[in-house]
This record gives C-alpha cells, sequence and structure tokens, in this order.
C-alpha cells in the first residue's frame, strides 16, 4: 500500500487527507444521528403527564433544553405555552430552523470531499498522462518503465479519488435522509404539543408511544 502511495504522486496526500476527514465525519453523524439522542419518543408523554399534573417549572423546561434537540423544540413551546397558538407555533419553529442546522453540521463538508475528490484523481490523471507525452518527447516510446510510471501515476490517483468519493457520495446521502426522518419525526411531536397547549384534540399517550 505504501509503494502504491508512493507511486500516485503528491496529489495522494490531499487524498489521504479527504479521506481521514470524511471517515470522522461519518463516524461522528452515526454516533450524533441517533434516534434516542435526536427525537426520544418518550419526551411528549412526559411533557403531557406534566401538563396534567401542573408541574411545569424554570428547572423542567431547563432540563427539556438540555435532553436533546426534540427536548429544545418543545421547551421553546412550553415557555410560550401561555401565548396565541401562533406566537407559540412561531417560537417552535424558530427553533426548529436553529435545530435543522445543528443536525446538518459537517454534513456540507463530506459533501465537499465527495465532489472534488474525482477532480483531485482527475487532476492526477492529467499530470500523468503530461509526464508520458513529455518523456516520448524527449525519449521517444523506447524507456518503458518511465512511460509506465507515468502511466501509473494517472490510474492510481483516478482509482483513489473515487475510492474516496464514492462512500462521502453514500453517506452524504444516507445521512440527508436520516436528517429529513427526525425532522419530521421532531415536527409530529411539536404539533402533538401545540395541540396539547392549546386543546384542539385530546392526547393520546398510546398512540405518542407508538410513533
Amino acid at each position: 500500500m505504501l509503494e502504491l502511495f508512493k507511486a500516485g504522486g503528491w496529489l495522494m496526500l490531499p487524498l489521504l487527507g479527504c479521506s481521514i476527514i470524511a471517515i470522522a465525519i461519518i463516524a461522528e453523524r452515526f454516533w450524533s444521528l441517533q434516534q434516542r439522542r435526536i427525537a426520544p419518543p418518550e419526551l411528549i408523554t412526559q411533557i403531557w403527564q406534566w401538563l396534567q399534573f401542573k408541574q411545569i417549572d424554570q428547572y423542567r423546561i431547563n432540563s427539556l433544553q438540555k435532553n436533546s434537540p426534540l427536548g429544545q423544540i418543545l421547551a421553546a413551546g412550553l415557555i410560550n405555552r401561555n401565548s396565541s397558538r401562533e406566537i407559540t407555533k412561531e417560537s417552535i419553529e424558530d427553533t426548529g430552523r436553529h435545530v435543522t442546522q445543528l443536525l446538518e453540521r459537517n454534513l456540507n463538508t463530506l459533501g465537499t470531499i465527495a465532489a472534488i475528490s474525482p477532480l483531485i484523481g482527475l487532476l492526477g490523471t492529467v499530470i500523468g498522462m503530461i509526464k508520458v507525452f513529455a518523456v516520448i518527447t524527449l525519449e521517444g516510446v523506447g524507456n518503458p518503465e518511465t512511460l509506465a510510471g507515468g502511466i501509473s501515476e494517472a490510474l492510481l490517483t483516478t482509482a483513489a479519488g473515487l475510492v474516496v468519493a464514492i462512500p462521502s457520495v453514500i453517506f452524504y446521502r444516507y445521512f440527508r435522509g436520516k436528517i429529513n426522518q427526525l425532522v419530521v419525526s421532531m415536527e409530529e411531536q411539536a404539533m402533538q404539543l401545540i395541540e396539547m397547549l392549546h386543546g384542539e384534540r385530546e392526547f393520546d399517550p398510546d398512540e405518542a408511544r407508538s410513533q
């Protein structure tokens, strides 16, 4: 592997850096985007119990904010629970936008790596072919070892770029879909909170747990 890395030329260094960053982002996002860490399903039922027994206070709201991203959204609704439905909904939506941005943290970097890695590989291909033609110009086609070195550099950087880009694209798409699912789940629970606070329909804890 070390020999292949050396044969690929200096452009293998930025590709190695891209691969390390991509692996770190993928591992971090897998850890951070777990359902239980983002939108625990028991939160809305817990809030319903607090409302039933009139236990809402600043301490519980603060603990809810620290619980999870969904907790931050629901806490925003509880802070404005005595306001009109429109104000409550607006505060929830505003907090939801900030939470969504946090969920998308580092994804732009992963998408950038997926986009530039093949281009870096293509650049290596061009440089390698330039070397091949430079050798042909100076020495003709009688030195196969030198020609093979340029061709090898061209092919290795292209392959390395694709090896970095393909998993990056796959996981970028996967995390985008995962975030969309989490956002929909949080929106549903936020609407349930609004309905609880403004009495539009009776809250069913069993239905909430099943979602």
